[in-house]
Parts: C-alpha cells; sequence; structure tokens
C-alpha cells in the first residue's frame, strides 16, 4: 500500500466531515459470521514474510512461488481456480483468482496485493490482506454466495508498478472491462493487522482531526470516494455489526491524495465502484515499507475479527437487495 489516508492534510480539518464517528447501524439483513482462526492467519503471514521474501518486482521467481501459494490454498478451499498472467520490464507475473458461487450476470470482486515493498517483509503491507483473502475463501467454500464471488491476489501493486499499467489490479480490472463483465462492487483489503491501544498510536496529518478521531490505533477503516457513500456506508456498517472492533469511515473526493491509494483504485477507471478496508498504515504502522515490518508485529485476535466484518460486508452486498 502507498498510504491510505494520507491526503487528509490536503484539504485540513474540512476532511472530518467525511469520517463517521456514530456507532453503525444494523445491516439489512442479519449476519451471524463464522469464526475465524488467529493462528491460521499468523501461519499465513509468517509463511508469506519469510519464507517468500522478498516479494518486490525485481524477484518474480519468488512472487510467482507467492502465487502458487495462494492458488493452493484457494483451491483448498473449494475455489474454482484461474491465473491472469502478463508481462512487465521482461519478466512473467499473474493475478490469482477464485471464483465461488453461480455464475451470475453480476459479481463481487475482493482483492489483495501480495507483491511488497522493496526491502520490506511485506507482514502488514500486505500479507495481511492476502491471509484475510483465503480465509473469507474459506468461508465461502462453507458457505457459497449466492452470486458470483472473485477473490483475486493482485501482483505489483507497490512501486514502480504503482498507477501504471503493470499494476496487478489494472490488469485485472482493465480485462473485466474490456469484457463487460458487471461488477456491483470490489473491496481491496490493504493493511489489515497493526493495531495499538496506546494514546497518540494513530496518527493524523492535521492535528485538529485528533480532537474528533480515536487517537488510538485500534479500530478498523473503510474508505471510498464521496459519490459512493452508501457502498462505504453499506460496507462499514458491516464491519461494525461483525464484532466489537472498532470502525471508521471516509467518503472523500478521489483528489484528495491518498484516497485511491490501493487497488480499488484501479476499479474506479474502469467505472466500478469499490471500497479499501484497511488499518491506515503509514499513519499508524511504524513499520511500514522498512524490514520491521514483520510477522510478530501484528494482532491475530483483531485481525480475525476484521476478517468477520468482511464475511459480513461480502453478504450484504451479495444479497438482492444489495443491487
Amino acid at each position: 500500500m502507498l498510504g491510505a489516508m494520507v491526503g487528509l492534510g490536503v484539504m485540513g480539518a474540512a476532511a472530518s466531515c467525511w469520517l463517521g464517528r456514530a456507532p453503525p447501524e444494523p445491516v439489512a439483513a442479519p449476519c451471524s459470521p463464522a469464526q475465524v482462526d488467529p493462528e491460521r492467519l499468523k501461519a499465513h503471514v509468517r509463511t508469506l514474510s519469510e519464507t517468500f521474501h522478498p516479494r518486490d518486482h525485481q524477484n518474480p521467481d519468488t512472487l510467482e512461488r507467492t502465487a502458487g501459494y495462494i492458488a493452493e490454498a484457494l483451491s483448498r478451499a473449494g475455489g474454482r481456480v484461474s491465473s491472469e498472467p502478463y508481462t512487465a520490464g521482461g519478466a512473467s507475473y499473474r493475478n490469482v483468482i477464485a471464483t465461488f458461487g453461480p455464475d451470475s450476470e453480476e459479481r463481487l470482486v475482493i482483492g489483495a496485493h501480495y507483491d511488497a515493498a522493496r526491502g520490506a517483509p511485506g507482514a502488514d503491507d500486505n500479507a495481511s490482506g492476502v491471509a484475510g483473502l483465503l480465509e473469507l475463501a474459506v468461508w465461502l467454500g462453507e458457505h457459497p454466495p449466492p452470486m458470483r464471488v472473485d477473490l483475486v491476489g493482485y501482483t505489483l501493486e507497490e512501486p514502480p508498478h504503482f498507477r501504471r499499467s503493470t499494476m496487478g489490479s489494472k490488469v485485472h480490472a482493465r480485462g473485466l472491462r474490456e469484457q463487460g463483465v458487471k461488477v456491483r462492487a470490489m473491496i481491496s483489503i490493504e493493511s489489515i493487522g497493526y493495531f495499538s491501544d496506546d494514546p497518540g498510536s494513530q496518527r493524523y496529518p492535521v492535528a485538529s482531526l485528533r480532537l474528533r478521531y480515536p487517537t488510538e490505533g485500534h479500530f478498523i477503516a473503510v474508505v471510498g470516494r464521496t459519490d459512493e457513500r452508501t457502498l462505504v456506508d453499506r460496507v462499514h456498517r458491516a464491519l461494525g455489526t461483525a464484532s466489537e472492533l472498532p470502525a471508521e469511515s471516509l467518503a472523500a473526493p478521489r483528489g484528495l491524495e491518498g484516497v485511491d491509494f490501493s487497488d480499488h483504485g484501479s476499479y474506479w477507471d474502469e467505472g466500478y465502484p469499490a471500497v479499501m478496508v484497511t488499518d491506515t498504515a503509514l499513519f499508524r504502522n511504524p513499520h511500514y515499507h522498512t524490514p520491521q515490518d514483520t510477522w510478530d508485529t501484528l494482532d491475530y485476535a483483531r485481525l480475525a475479527k476484521v476478517v468477520r466484518g468482511v464475511q459480513c460486508a461480502v453478504g450484504a452486498l451479495a444479497a438482492p437487495a444489495a443491487r
């Protein structure tokens, strides 16, 4: 992740009008998320950040082995797995896709990038997101959705491919548009494992935001565009009702720097509705994009709660009333 919410400072305290602090309202349909094993999440994150390191663009062989690990886990969960290969800079890379549910006219896309910044093990950014994706696959395999849901592991999200045509999510979103695929919504799972209850652990680029929002990094955030507030609110409510983990939301213009700083921005480019679920990365995690972003710095109990919330979000978005 290049920096969720980094651009709040561009609009100063005015950005606060898009951040929700009120307790989430109940989702339209009751949600009883399945239990998620924190130890399984930890095992995935540790494997991704230790066995498959480094995972930057200069190590395509390691990225390929990572893709194989993801594909095997998705297949084991019951997904119909395929690959989306392409070349960049003379090297071969691929996105990994697992399909659940019927072949409906519309689909949901839930994605997480599996590459990491150069020099970083990438435990929070973004092995945590991939681990969440793999556990979501287990749930979907046991609870088939009423519409098609595609889980996608993206390659090449980090610089120097970020926002370029070779970014894995851009390749995927562009392919969907060229095929005329209808996407009801996309959720980018981006850096979801770092939490802290220490006062001052949550930072903001504008001091006045501290008067309104938590100073502790104990919440999960949903980030989207102002014109897609309905989607932001729906995902926010789902996260908030899944567990006692606090949830915040940001619906802001795309011009606010940082609002599109992950894979969801690629879907906006193709006209698809999308949001990001994140722990806010560099505004909380002091190990962001450093060698210290290791598996033992994450909170797996709270990471499991995030995944339960995403289960509820997928359930709410897949319901017929969500059309």
